[in-house]
C-alpha cells in the first residue's frame, strides 16, 4: 500500500473518531510560536512590575502572562486548538473584560488567566460502538490474548492500521491515551501499529499509558512509540490462566479446590453452559435480579478487564455458566468473552446469590473446563491477579508491607488479596502484565488509569 493511501486511511480514522473542526501550528512553525509566546510572557510580567512601582494596578499583565504560558504549554505539548475550546474561551474572555468594566478585578484576573487553559484543554475521544463487528473480527483472528475479548467494551476508541489488520483499543483522559492491554488481530502488524498510533497521539496533544501490556508488547511499545520515549514498564501482576488439556485436579496442591467443588455437590448443585444471545427473556430476568440483589449497578464501570452489556446479546459469541441449586433455582453464573476463533475464554465478572454455597464459582469453572475439553476450546482465563508475590510472601520488607497496606486501602473498590487467594487455588499463574507510563506524567496517567477503571460511565451503544 502507498503511502499516500496509509496516510488517508489515518485522516480517515482520525475525522470518524473527532467530528469537530481543528487548529493545529506545523511543526516548523510551532517552535516559532512557542518562543513568541514565551517572549511576550516576559514582558507583560515586567510591565506589570514597572506598573507596580508606580502605583498603576495592571494585574492584567500577569492574568495575560499566564493564560500565554498555557499557550505555549499546549503547543509544546502539539495540542490542536478545537473550535469549541476556542469558542468557551473567547466567551470566558467576554466575562474576564465585563469583571474588570464592572470593578471586579479578582474574577477578571481569573477568568484571563484561565482563557490560555481552556484554549489548549486536550480533545477527548470518542467511543466508538459502532465499529463493534469490526472490533470482533480481530478479537477473534488474536491469538493467546487473555485480554483480546476485552476489547469489545463499549467506551471504547480505536486506532487501526491501513488495512485493518490490527487495532489498538483506548480511550483518553486528562490528555493520556490509555491503551488497554494489547492490541487485536494480526501480531506480525503490531510494531508498525505501535509507531503509527504514538504519531497519531502526539499530533492530538496526548501522552500514552498502557494498562495490563503483556511482556512482548511491553519491550516493544519502548522501542516503537517513537514520539513518546521514556515509557517504563511496571510489573502489576500475572495472568491466571487454565490450559484445559494439561490441568488435572490431582495432588495435595488442589485439595482446597477439591473440597469446595464436593461441597456444591453435596447441596445438588447443577450447572449449564449457554450462548448468551440463547437466553431465553425468563431466564435473563432470572440473572440480572442476582446482579440487582448485590446494588452494585449492571457493570456500569470498568476498562482494560470488563465487559459491559450485561446478558443483552450485544457482544458476539459470549459464554454463559448457569449453576442452579437443588430446588433448580439460579444460584449464580459466570460469563466469558470468546477470543482466537473460540479456542480461548476470558471470565468476565462473576455473579451470585447471597446464599448461594460456598464452592459454587470453583464447580462452574471445574465444569466449564470439561465442556472446554468437549468443544475444542484450549485456554480459559480465569482472571488478573494483582501484585500475587506480595500476597504470597509471609515475610516482606518494609517498603513491602507498606505497598501492601496501601493496597488494602482500595478493599472498597476491589478485594486483591481475596481475589488472590480464590486465584491460586488452580495453581495457573501465567505471564505477568505491565503498566508502561513516564514517570514526568505518573500523576496525570494514574489519576486516568484509575478513573477509567472505577467510576462508572454511561452506558454506550
Amino acid at each position: 500500500m502507498t503511502e499516500e493511501r496509509q496516510t488517508a486511511a489515518r485522516s480517515l480514522t482520525t475525522l470518524a473518531g473527532y467530528r469537530q473542526t481543528t487548529f493545529s501550528a506545523t511543526p516548523a512553525v510551532r517552535p516559532i510560536l512557542t518562543i513568541a509566546l514565551l517572549l511576550l510572557s516576559a514582558v507583560l510580567v515586567y510591565e506589570a512590575g514597572l506598573a507596580a512601582q508606580d502605583g498603576v494596578n495592571r494585574g492584567w499583565f500577569i492574568a495575560a502572562s499566564i493564560a500565554g504560558l498555557f499557550v505555549v504549554r499546549g503547543l509544546h505539548l502539539r495540542r490542536p486548538i478545537t473550535l469549541p475550546h476556542l469558542t468557551i474561551a473567547v466567551f470566558v474572555l467576554a466575562a474576564a473584560n465585563t469583571a474588570y468594566r464592572a470593578s471586579h478585578p479578582g474574577f477578571g484576573f481569573v477568568f484571563l488567566a484561565s482563557t490560555g487553559l481552556i484554549l489548549m484543554l486536550p480533545q477527548s475521544s470518542r467511543p466508538q460502538p459502532q465499529q463493534l463487528y469490526r472490533v470482533a473480527e480481530l478479537v477473534g483472528r488474536t491469538e493467546r490474548d487473555p485480554l483480546a475479548a476485552f476489547a469489545l467494551h463499549s467506551s471504547k476508541s480505536y486506532f487501526f492500521n491501513a488495512n485493518s489488520s490490527a487495532a489498538i483499543a483506548y480511550r483518553t483522559r486528562f490528555g493520556i491515551a490509555a491503551v488497554a492491554g494489547d492490541p487485536i488481530g494480526e501480531r506480525a502488524a503490531f510494531a508498525e501499529l505501535l509507531s503509527e498510533f504514538s504519531e497519531f497521539a502526539a499530533n492530538n496533544g496526548w501522552r500514552i499509558a498502557v494498562l495490563g501490556a503483556s511482556p512482548e508488547l511491553a519491550a516493544l511499545w519502548r522501542y516503537r512509540a517513537i514520539e513518546h520515549r521514556g515509557l517504563r514498564a511496571i510489573p502489576v501482576g500475572r495472568d491466571v490462566v487454565i490450559e484445559v488439556d494439561r490441568f488435572a485436579m490431582v495432588g495435595r496442591k488442589y485439595r482446597n479446590l477439591r473440597q469446595a467443588v464436593s461441597r456444591t455437590h453435596n447441596f445438588g448443585v447443577s450447572t449449564q453452559v449457554l450462548s448468551e444471545a440463547t437466553l431465553s427473556e425468563p431466564l435473563r430476568a432470572e440473572l440480572l435480579a442476582i446482579v440487582d440483589d448485590w446494588h452494585h449497578g449492571r457493570q456500569t464501570r470498568g476498562f482494560s478487564m470488563i465487559l459491559d452489556h450485561l446478558l443483552d446479546g450485544r457482544n458476539p459469541g459470549i459464554l454463559v455458566v448457569i449453576a442452579r441449586d437443588s430446588d433448580g433455582r439460579v444460584a449464580g453464573f459466570q460469563r466469558y468473552g470468546v477470543s482466537d476463533r473460540g479456542r480461548e475464554l476470558s471470565l468476565d465478572v462473576p455473579w451470585r446469590r447471597r446464599d448461594a454455597p460456598n464452592g459454587l464459582d470453583e464447580r462452574m469453572i471445574l465444569d466449564l473446563i470439561d465442556y472446554a475439553r468437549e468443544e475444542g476450546i484450549q485456554r480459559i482465563s480465569l482472571a488478573f491477579a494483582p501484585f500475587p508475590e506480595l500476597f504470597a510472601d509471609k515475610d516482606r520488607s518494609r517498603t513491602a508491607r507498606l505497598i501492601y497496606v496501601l493496597v488494602h486501602l482500595g478493599d472498597p473498590l476491589i478485594r486483591l488479596e481475596s481475589l488472590y487467594r480464590f486465584l491460586r487455588k488452580f495453581r495457573a499463574m501465567s505471564d505477568q502484565r505491565f503498566v508502561l507510563i513516564r514517570w514526568r506524567e505518573v500523576l496525570f496517567a494514574a489519576a486516568a488509569l484509575l478513573t477509567l477503571e472505577f467510576v462508572p460511565h454511561r452506558k454506550e451503544y
